[in-house]
């Protein structure tokens, strides 16, 4: 297990991820931990940024489960804030950057944020919203100002957190309606990225190229938690350039990189512009929105091996993964991790149901979250009586244990009393001439109920709603084709590039 060397003397693990982190500061104090913008920072450089924001936030009057919001780029002042708040006892609350009024608004009022740091680029917004928020104390911009308050708070000091202690408060992307903040203990932050490092054998050896945002579970909650518990490096860079990870890959000793599908099918067009392949590397990972299986097919013939993709959330970070050894799926998300559970349940009985059936996947074990912060009554509805979380999302169980998504249940269309799943029809279309992204969701319709609509980027220009429609017909059953067929400029998405299905919904119906 790559992660047994973290075991402390007494035979106890550690019982969070800046506990785990200070003691790989203490026994590979010079290994550098950390590159950014071409600066190596060393363990034992975080430790001593760590601890003295964590002295300046107790000097401002932060008191222990105060919350703390990180509104910033990757950055090695990221880092420091982060492990910072937890070594200050406060309670991390990342927010997306690509975040405006109205999302501002809502997470720094219902997290009642007490310190923000942010950007200078970012402060122009927060200050937008600044007056209608009294619980804001400190917008704390890094450069300049964050020196300030550094500077301003000599002594060190810092309290190690309880595994019962609130960590982190992640809000979901909000797809229906207000996003909720999702409260993650410190233990489960610790057991889930034990089990990752322990499925994937992510040792102190390797050295990640993180490109993802750390405002997200699939950056901070994976690759820096990752890399500061089992003692690797890391090279963040600020954002995705496919040009230039793919010279990384081909140039620098990278073992491990994570990303979403469009940056695998980025990295496979900037591979038609060269003439040398990168070189191998340990680990491709992919999550946070389907990967297809044309994608993983081409990107293993092109890359010279296989993606393996997994399937994490923000109420429970990672839940399931194709095997680190063994056989990549295409199309599947793999078996549970180490120490967690899964199932299949029907939708409406809520009974566990057999291989090959579709229903709803439900998730359990030390990983998932303590529920929503300041809704106990949506906290209650997302569990069962006996701690099964319920992730919302539809799959099926293969007879040797693999598991499948097929949709989200809220995006499940029902047309004429058939059940139809959006994905099916989805990696269909993409197999068409002519496409280069599709997306299908519902709209109700007088007969039916629902109509299954088709939103389509074109890669061809000539191709037709009629063309689009006989394809579909061909390969499945006849009330799975669209009845409409959208031809759009580009998809909405997210920052991690999930497909949002809301607005997309809403830019069909008042024909934008």
């Amino acid at each position: 297990m790559a992660n047994d060397q973290q075991q402390k003397t007494d035979g106890r693990m550690p019982a969070s991820v800046p506990e785990a982190f200070l003691e790989r500061a203490e026994q590979a104090p010079e290994k550098i931990a950390l590159l950014f913008d071409g600066v190596g920072y060393s363990y034992r450089q975080l430790q001593e940024r760590s601890l003295a924001l964590a002295a300046a936030l107790h000097g401002s009057g932060l008191q222990p489960g105060d919350r703390v919001g990180l509104f910033m780029d990757n950055s090695p002042d990221f880092v420091g804030a982060y492990l910072g708040t937890f070594l200050a006892g406060g309670v991390v609350v990342p927010i997306n950057t690509q975040y405006r009024q109205v999302e501002l608004e809502h997470i720094l009022s219902d997290a009642g944020i007490r310190v923000c740091f942010t950007e200078p680029r970012l402060a122009p917004e927060l200050a937008r919203v600044r007056s209608g928020l009294p619980s804001l104390e400190a917008i704390i911009e890094t450069g300049f100002l964050l020196e300030g308050f550094l500077a301003g708070h000599g002594e060190q000091r810092s309290i190690m957190p309880s595994g019962d202690a609130i960590a982190i408060i992640a809000y979901t992307s909000g797809t229906t309606g207000r996003s909720k903040g999702a409260m993650l203990l410190h233990r489960n932050l610790i057991s889930n990225i034990q089990a990752v490092c322990s499925a994937w054998q992510w040792s102190a050896t390797d050295h990640l190229l993180l490109t993802l945002p750390l405002f997200h579970v699939h950056g901070l909650l994976v690759g820096l938690n990752g890399t500061l518990v089992s003692g690797a490096s890391v090279e963040l860079r600020r954002h995705f350039d496919a040009a230039q990870v793919y010279n990384a890959l081909r140039s620098e000793p990278i073992t491990m990189f994570f990303g979403v599908p469009t940056m695998y099918t980025r990295l496979l067009a900037e591979a038609e512009l060269r003439t040398e392949p990168p070189r191998p590397i340990r680990l491709y990972v992919s999550g946070s929105a389907p990967l297809s299986p044309q994608t993983f097919h081409t990107f293993e013939q092109v890359f010279g091996q296989p993606i393996l993709e997994r399937y994490g959330m923000t109420e429970t970070g990672m839940n399931l993964t194709n095997p680190y050894n063994g056989e990549h799926r295409p199309g599947s998300i793999g078996m549970p991790f180490p120490g967690q559970e899964a199932r299949v349940v029907d939708v409406r009985t809520r009974e566990p149901v057999g291989p090959g059936t579709v229903g709803e996947i439900e998730v359990r074990g030390p990983h998932v979250f303590a529920g929503y912060w300041n809704q106990p009554a949506a906290t209650a509805e997302s569990f069962t009586t006996d701690g099964w979380f319920h992730t919302g999302d539809l799959g099926f169980v293969s007879d040797d244990g693999y598991f499948t998504i097929t949709g989200r249940a809220k995006e499940l269309i029902i047309s004429g009393g058939y059940n139809i799943y959006p994905r099916e029809v989805e990696e269909v279309l993409q197999g068409c001439p002519g496409v280069a992204e599709v997306a299908i969701v519902g709209h109700p319709d007088g007969d039916l109920g629902e109509r299954v609509v088709a939103a389509v980027v074109r890669s061809d220009p000539s191709l037709t709603t009629e063309a689009v429609v006989a394809f579909c017909r061909s390969r499945l059953a006849s009330y799975k084709k669209p009845r409409e067929v959208f031809f759009v400029d580009a998809l909405p998405r997210n920052a991690l590039g999930k497909v949002q299905k809301h607005i997309l919904s809403a830019q069909l119906d008042s024909g934008e």
